[in-house]
């Protein structure tokens, strides 16, 4: 079982990495790294909100608090001192809410500041992956179509493997014909099959081409002849005795097969 797996797994494998493009990963990845910086610049701006309240807040309670210094020192003019008494204390518990707004201000200030230069760095890289996710691809479709027109030229593509065998298919039966005919031929010459196209030789031409055979069996026996007695001139004499024998001969021999027809 852990064999069979292990083959799967493999296959899998295999099968996900011819199917997979680098470019389509590429732009994947980028598509995510600017999901994250548009989550890190809305977290920017919520910071950035919420200090902004803060300051709103603080900027109210001040407010309020100069009131109640303004209250009392008009109630102390006025010799009531219980209402600049009342006055004061308002204004100390503002004081405190001031105080504490203004720790949580400055401690938002701070992560605001964290998250824009953590922006403005993930800005940065993004930028630079984008140069290079771009510069990846177009290498990788320059050598895609680099090796296709490799594959094409040198025959080893799954396409041009199909052309190259077919062409090699329409010699070889090309070939497997012009045999088969050129067999035919001979045999037809040699007689060894009758040819039944209608178009055979006629008794007059078949009498005609033996004579004409006999002759040059004839005139090669005379020059042998002659070779044997020496002499060129005896050779000579044979062969031009051959020569003008031969017509004779063949006129008497064909006189009786023309005498029977």
């Amino acid at each position: 079982m852990k064999r069979m797996g292990m083959i799967f797994r493999a296959k899998a494998n295999k099968a996900l990495d011819r199917a997979e493009d680098p470019r389509e990963t590429l732009d994947y990845s980028y598509q995510k790294q600017l999901e994250l910086l548009q989550k890190v610049r809305r977290g920017v701006a919520d910071v950035a909100t919420s200090r902004k309240r803060l300051e709103l807040q603080l900027n109210q309670l001040q407010g309020q608090s100069a009131k109640l210094e303004d209250q009392g020192r008009k109630a102390l003019a006025l010799g009531r001192e219980d209402l600049a008494r009342e006055a004061l204390s308002r204004r100390a518990a503002l004081q405190q809410q001031v105080s504490d707004l203004e720790v949580q201000h400055q401690t938002l200030q701070g992560e605001e500041e964290k998250l824009t230069l953590a922006a403005q760095r993930l800005q940065a890289k993004v930028d630079a992956f984008r140069t290079k996710k771009e510069t990846i691809k177009a290498t990788y479709t320059a050598a895609q179509a680099q090796t296709r027109i490799a594959e094409s030229f040198s025959g080893i593509s799954e396409e041009m493997s199909d052309v190259g065998l077919a062409i090699q298919r329409a010699e070889d039966k090309t070939a497997q014909l012009q045999a088969r005919a050129g067999a035919i031929d001979e045999l037809l010459a040699s007689g060894a099959l009758d040819d039944q196209s209608g178009l055979a030789k006629d008794d007059i031409q078949a009498e005609l081409d033996r004579l004409s055979g006999g002759t040059d069996v004839e005139l090669e026996l005379q020059r042998m002849k002659a070779e044997l007695a020496g002499g060129p001139s005896a050779q000579q004499q044979a062969i031009e005795g051959g020569a003008q024998g031969a017509p004779q001969q063949n006129q008497q021999q064909s006189h009786p097969r023309f005498d029977k027809q």
